[in-house]
């Protein structure tokens, strides 16, 4: 699951200096989404583009799934994952 691995990779990452950075350095890439998965693929995380988009989606969709058309509104702008990834990692 791909929250397990983003968990996994921010500990990892918090444990080792260049990890951290080599994982920094994806965000200064043409296309920093893909650098950033394709490193983690290198590294043994598994962690893909559309894995990323859809972590909100779902738990905006199980929301609304749950109320059984109660009228509760969608979670506005639900969280992106890569960018709660990388504003965890720089603070940490």
């Amino acid at each position: 699951m791909i929250e397990w691995e983003l968990e996994r990779l921010l500990q990892n990452a918090k444990a080792d200096a260049s990890l951290k950075q080599a994982l920094l350095q994806t965000r200064e890439d043409e296309n920093p989404v893909e650098a950033f998965c394709a490193l983690c693929r290198r590294l043994g995380y598994d962690v893909t583009a559309g894995e990323l988009w859809t972590v909100g989606m779902t738990a905006s969709d199980a929301k609304l799934r749950s109320v059984n058309g109660g009228g509760v509104n969608a979670i506005d702008g639900w969280d992106d994952a890569y960018e709660q990834f990388f504003s965890t990692l720089i603070w940490t």
